[in-house]
């Protein structure tokens, strides 16, 4: 057993078991019983299930948020949203099991066909920044295209995840289709990934971990989607609404204490504004509420973890160049103040993944610098784009390299869209309408058709 520390003030919520590779093992050869009968449902039935799934998520939507207040100090509003994004996301993949459709093929002598099959069984392995809503992306579209799913959670955040299994055996869905091993990376993580009746394996985490896992999924050919780090620039030129941009870039980073690999933890901003736009990101900034995850107030909880929390100070040694800084609170909790930083181009807090609450404000001088400036990174999942014009927002939007982009806003990911990077953020995409379809294999099926007699 391993406790499980409450982030804001450092008492032990609970225990949970630290299981072993052969704990791996059976849950494995569970999953694969059970993922033959759920794909030998009619598609109906399937759909219908996972509609059940999610009619149980929003029954308990409360019960999920304060697991995750206290497991992984987000604030109670944004814990209550993640449980209703888990609902949503598996009514959304509950039509997919009657949709998955096939294709008739033009060819000569006979009849040609496509089969969307399942893979078998999909191995998840999720992280602990935003543990229930990241694994619905790999369970939901898994189960509606017909696999059973083994989900490994991070080791400091696996309560929802728990739970959420809990209660799709309490919604009707197979005993062993969507079974949760807890337990260290190391250990479980591996086991699930070398599992050699683990078919796909989804992860999301640090790059370093992904390359590891991508390179032993290599050894058997199996197929992964990885979503990784980023270091996102969030754009701001001279023509553009700086008050809204400098408003908003705080919830663009900050959100979920910069625990989130969309934070635009670069701010980009045409030198010829820079000094009216720092005069306005600083009350932004300052205006954060950090605090007690438990009350609606709070914008930004604790950081995740003591561990966590010395890598994040790492990058804010008493000499760094602190522009501002916001204000958190003293005592028990990992707690860290959003922190805005003014260092060089090549300074490691302008290229490395933080994964805090610490943002680097960077000018750039035209168009064309801000775009080369936004790719100097091997990073590119997300960002920002502030203009008032259209054209510079199309050029720019396709210039920068990165899978997700919004403009004069930070809006990241939808569960009707495609989500995933570019470069070293990552390989595959989750989400949107297509996503049941990567977790399934297409099988061509050929029926030669016998010429007609010639009439006598």
């Amino acid at each position: 057993m391993f406790d499980i520390v409450n982030p804001a003030d450092e008492s032990v919520v609970t225990s949970v078991p630290e299981l072993e590779a052969g704990d791996v093992d059976d849950a494995v050869d569970r999953a694969r019983t059970a993922q033959r009968r759920w794909a030998a449902l009619a598609p109906a039935d399937r759909a219908a299930a996972l509609r059940s799934f999610a009619a149980a998520v929003d029954a308990h939507v409360d019960e999920l948020a304060d697991l995750e207040v206290r497991n992984s100090g987000h604030p109670l509003g944004q814990a209550e949203w993640e449980a209703g994004h888990v609902r949503d996301v598996l009514t959304y993949y509950s039509a997919a099991p009657e949709r998955l459709f096939g294709r008739q093929i033009p060819v000569a002598g006979g009849l040609d066909l496509t089969f969307a099959e399942p893979i078998g069984v999909v191995g998840v392995v999720t992280p602990w920044n935003f543990p229930m809503t990241i694994a619905s992306w790999g369970f939901a579209p898994a189960l509606a295209a017909g696999n059973a799913v083994v989900l490994k959670p991070a080791e400091w955040t696996p309560l929802t995840s728990l739970r959420l299994a809990e209660l799709a055996l309490e919604a009707g869905l197979p005993e062993g289709l969507l079974q949760v091993v807890t337990g260290k990376g190391s250990v479980v993580g591996e086991a699930l990934v070398d599992h050699p009746d683990v078919r796909k394996v989804v992860f999301t985490g640090s790059t370093e971990t992904g390359t590891r896992v991508m390179a032993r999924a290599a050894a058997q050919v199996k197929q992964v989607t990885l979503e990784l780090g980023g270091k996102s620039a969030n754009i701001v030129f001279a023509d553009s609404d700086l008050e809204k941009a400098a408003a908003t870039a705080p919830y663009g980073v900050f959100d979920n204490a910069g625990q989130d690999c969309c934070a635009r933890s670069r701010i980009l901003v045409q030198r010829s504004v820079l000094d009216r736009f720092m005069e306005l990101l600083e009350p932004a900034v300052a205006g954060v509420r950090v605090g007690d995850p438990r009350d609606r107030a709070t914008e930004m909880g604790p950081l995740v973890s003591r561990a966590h929390w010395e890598k994040v100070a790492s990058y804010v040694p008493d000499d760094a160049p602190v522009a501002f800084r916001g204000t958190a609170p003293e005592g028990p909790g990992f707690w860290f103040p959003p922190t805005v930083l003014t260092p060089s181009r090549e300074d490691r807090t302008a290229r490395e993944e933080i994964f805090g609450p610490v943002v680097a404000v960077l000018p750039f001088e035209d168009e064309a610098d801000a775009i080369a400036l936004a790719n100097d990174s091997a990073y590119g999942l997300s960002g920002s784009i502030w203009t008032r014009d259209v054209s510079r927002a199309v050029r720019v939007s396709r210039a920068v390299e990165a899978g997700n982009l919004s403009v004069n806003s930070h809006s990241s990911v939808r569960y009707s869209t495609p989500f995933g990077g570019f470069k070293q953020s990552g390989v595959g995409r989750e989400l949107g309408p297509e996503a049941p379809l990567s977790f399934t294999e297409t099988k061509n099926v050929f029926i030669a058709i016998d010429p007609a007699e010639e009439p006598s």
